[in-house]
């Protein structure tokens, strides 16, 4: 499975240069292969995270990742009842 993330990781240049928006999906895959089965590589990823937040939560949102939708949900739920709490 490394291999093969490896490999879409590496391709997804060669498939972005053709019309279409195949790279990003290629790409795609492929660090989503590399996050599921490298303990090094989810390291890399949550520094990659800390220094440009902004850029992870787009990375989270494009991934489908399910620590992004669940943190997506506890934020909706703080600022719904942020305004009870101070309109009292």
């Amino acid at each position: 499975m490394l291999a093969l993330g490896l490999l879409l990781l590496i391709l997804a240049p060669i498939v972005g240069a053709l019309p279409g928006p195949g790279g990003v999906f290629v790409f795609a895959a492929g660090l989503t292969l590399l996050l599921r089965n490298s303990a090094w590589v989810r390291r890399r990823y949550v520094r990659f995270k800390r220094r440009w937040p902004r850029h992870g939560a787009w990375a989270d949102w494009g991934l489908r990742r399910k620590s992004a939708k669940r943190r997506a949900q506890r934020e909706k739920a703080v600022a719904e009842a942020r305004p009870a709490i101070e309109g009292d």
